[in-house]
């Protein structure tokens, strides 16, 4: 009787899915049989245990495809519409700082969404990017609006160096912040990213923890002839 390959098409799935081998079909291979169907679905159990153990290790990972949404949703975890944070949105492949931004300032103001059409048409993605989403989502309803976030917002018009440094800023960055904020204020985090060239991980970590106060008016000059 012929020896089994060593390796087998389960172990094969797990080096491919680790980055031990390249992607491509084994050498030799035959119809699929039933032994195949049974290592696929073996392959499923693994590749979740990796996204699993992916996601303990980095809680706030983004999630890099569907089929790593339908692994998330088979783990058990899921995305509350109306009342999930900016780090739970980040964490869906495709979607934008300033999609989340929106989300959060609508759900701020008691704006609530009551299936996916209506976030398709918010965010202006297509119905295939929402379907991608879908194992995850919940949509409840809600009879108050979220409750104030009890961590004040830091004012980045106004903030000393001191609090600067509390938002994980290097003394580099933050001397370049103060020198861009001197010539005049920010209006939002993309113009800050914009002007002080931070990474976009680090501005979507922002995003619901700053804002951004209006330039104050400049002091009023005497008009001509009146005596000071």
């Amino acid at each position: 009787m012929g020896q089994k390959h060593w390796l087998d098409p389960l172990a094969r799935r797990l080096l491919i899915a680790t980055g031990q081998l390249p992607q491509g079909p084994p050498a030799g291979r035959v119809a699929d049989t039933g032994a195949d169907k049974s290592a696929d679905t073996g392959t499923a159990a693994v590749e979740r245990e990796l996204l699993e153990l992916k996601l303990r290790q980095q809680p706030g990972r983004r999630l890099q495809n569907p089929q790593e949404v339908h692994l998330a949703a088979e783990l058990g975890w899921r995305l509350d519409v109306n009342r999930a944070t900016a780090t739970d949105w980040l964490r869906l492949p495709g979607i934008t700082a300033d999609q989340v931004d929106l989300l959060i300032r609508l759900q701020a103001g008691g704006v609530q969404l009551s299936g996916s059409d209506d976030l398709a048409r918010l965010l202006d993605l297509p119905a295939s990017v929402i379907a991608s989403w879908q194992p995850l989502l919940d949509y409840r309803w809600y009879g108050e609006p979220p409750a104030a976030t009890a961590v004040p917002q830091l004012d980045l018009n106004q903030a000393n160096d001191r609090q600067l440094q509390s938002l994980g800023l290097s003394t580099e960055r933050r001397a370049r912040l103060l020198r861009e904020r001197s010539r005049r204020p920010f209006q939002d985090l993309a113009d800050l990213q914009l002007r002080v060239q931070l990474p976009p991980a680090l501005i979507e970590s922002w995003i619901g923890r700053v804002c951004f106060s209006p330039a104050q008016a400049g002091p009023k000059l005497p008009r001509p002839g009146h005596q000071v």
